[in-house]
């Protein structure tokens, strides 16, 4: 039987701003990527989340970002790989705390935004985030884009790694996501998303904004959690799959 996982990025409130529908999209994913406060989400909620995924039996992965609260993580910046090495092990060491005072352990790391993008096609990056997740904790297990140098370059450290595609973007011809500055970045019909991903899993394709086909790997499904479609869209990616008989299983279980 095929097998994938289904993760949401999530814990992306902050203070006393909410966003997204975490409690109902834990009772439908196996993996929750949760922000470590760069990008969203403060000491409060990281707390709540862990929590919640705890509870519901999700997995508890880090999901480190850029220092930029104001613009969501999805901006470009620039650091040099120490920095960046330093900043992913800060945001993972402060997650982690959260899991062992709850009993919990991590078991992934996905970056977020701008940082995952950067790292999909730049060596460097990914190879400091690689070392730097590596050096936290070597069972942790690093999401990366299918296919991307973040999967490669966790391979080369000698990482677990789970590539990931996504049910709610567009791609490339090149295999990489539209920015999402373009109209045609996110996929909104829940049905030729859920009509993508199957693809994805049982013929390792997808259509590209150009018509053409790409090969790809799909171990991991990603919906996004701040999308205001988001419970929607995974709902229905959950009941697809189920009908498809694909086996919805967190990563490394």
């Amino acid at each position: 039987m095929l097998r994938v996982d289904l993760n949401s990025d999530l814990g992306e409130s902050f203070g006393a701003y909410k966003l997204g529908q975490d409690e109902k999209i834990l009772d439908i994913v196996t993996s929750a990527n949760i922000a470590c406060g760069y990008h969203a989400g403060d000491y409060n909620i990281m707390d709540l989340t862990v929590k919640m995924a705890i509870e519901k039996g999700v997995g508890i992965g880090a999901h480190p970002g850029f220092p930029d609260i104001l613009g969501f993580g999805r901006r470009t910046m620039q650091f040099d790989p120490k920095e960046i090495y330093n900043f992913i092990v800060y945001q993972i060491g402060a997650l982690q705390a959260f899991a062992k005072i709850n009993s919990a352990t991590l078991n992934h790391v996905k970056p977020h935004g701008a940082l995952y993008n950067m790292a999909t096609k730049d060596r460097l990056i990914a190879e400091a985030i690689a070392e730097a997740v590596y050096d936290v904790d070597y069972n942790l297990i690093l999401f990366g884009l299918a296919g991307g140098e973040l999967i490669k370059a966790g391979k080369k450290r000698g990482l677990l790694t789970a590539q990931e595609v996504f049910a709610d973007r567009s791609y490339q011809p090149d295999g990489t996501l539209t920015p999402r500055s373009r109209s045609n970045a996110m996929i909104k019909d829940p049905e030729e998303a859920a009509h993508r991903v199957i693809r994805m899993v049982k013929e390792g394709k997808v259509e590209a904004i150009d018509g053409s086909e790409i090969n790809i790997q799909a171990e991991t499904i990603c919906v996004h959690g701040d999308e205001n479609s988001a419970l929607l869209f995974v709902e229905r990616l959950k009941q697809v799959l189920q009908d498809n008989n694909i086996e919805i299983k967190k990563v490394g279980s």
